[in-house]
């Protein structure tokens, strides 16, 4: 019996100008009453996720900023895998090094040196990934976003790292080279303890302990749910998709998935600008009506 889906957000459950569509929202609540677990695994933190689903009224549980974070549908943290502060600050150091702009997640917001480059350099990869969509719109919603998500400038990172009571969920970079997360990301790795590096789109890598990693978050979301990954599905597009989609009976990629993530997927759906997630849905529950004959 098919009991839970769990889907990705940017890329994949989102569209291109960050929404839900009607579509992915009525799969989503249909699954819902007929009573499968719906749960959202995303590397946003909660907080941003929250915001996209209160638009269409689906309150879910959430496994947020890669499984740093896990929030039941009350918003109460569950658990959370943590970096530790001086691994955070060695990253810091390695980044800063080869100038790369970076962010960190945490229970006092994000983080940040320089808010003002955080907002170019979004509207450079926005552009690049949504051509269609005119700069100003682009730049509107990067800003929102920044309130959305807490962001706090800080002059010197060595006050960060000095505070007791600041907790490190995850660090974002981004750089315009496109071969950041091959390059860089393997760099960090053999470079650093208990980390994992993944990438959730163009130009970015994003570190978290190397427990915090989606597919490891979903199965201990899954035991204590008492479900099984054989009766679950996840939808994914990209790198920090994999641990999740590889675990799961049923893995979707999205039309505009990466085409290493779709190699490692049984099942392939439509882009996210084309409900994509609706009719994976669709399909899972269709799937799941046959193995009840």
């Amino acid at each position: 019996m098919m009991r839970c889906i769990a889907s990705d957000m940017d890329g994949t459950l989102l569209n291109s100008k960050q929404k839900i569509s009607p579509a992915n929202r009525d799969a989503i609540k249909l699954a819902i009453e007929e009573g499968i677990k719906f749960v959202i695994v995303t590397g946003r933190s909660y907080i941003e996720a929250k915001e996209v689903l209160d638009e269409v009224g689906i309150n879910c549980p959430v496994i947020g900023l890669n499984g740093a974070e896990v929030r039941n549908e009350a918003g109460e943290v569950v658990y959370t895998n943590l970096l530790n502060p001086e691994t955070a600050l060695n990253v810091s150091k390695f980044l800063n090094e080869l100038n790369i702009y970076h962010e960190f997640f945490t229970n006092k917001g994000l983080l940040t040196e320089d808010y003002q480059a955080s907002i170019e350099i979004l509207v450079d990869i926005f552009k690049t990934a949504n051509p269609e969509i005119s700069e100003e719109e682009i730049r509107n919603h990067v800003k929102n976003r920044g309130i959305t998500r807490n962001i706090r400038n800080f002059s010197d990172v060595g006050d960060v790292f000095k505070d007791p009571t600041i907790k490190f969920y995850k660090i974002l970079a981004f750089d315009k080279n496109d071969a950041l997360y091959k390059e860089i990301g393997s760099k960090l790795e053999r470079a650093m303890d208990h980390i994992k590096v993944t990438s959730s789109g163009f130009s970015n890598i994003e570190i978290n302990h190397i427990s915090a990693q989606k597919g490891i978050a979903l199965e201990r979301f899954l035991d204590e749910q008492g479900i099984s990954l054989q009766d679950t599905m996840a939808i994914g597009d990209n790198f920090n998709d994999v641990s999740m989609l590889t675990k799961v009976g049923y893995s979707f990629a999205m039309g505009n998935a990466e085409e290493d993530v779709k190699q490692i997927c049984k099942f392939e759906t439509t882009r996210n600008d084309e409900d994509g997630v609706a009719k994976a849905i669709h399909t899972f529950l269709e799937m799941s009506k046959m193995k009840r004959i």
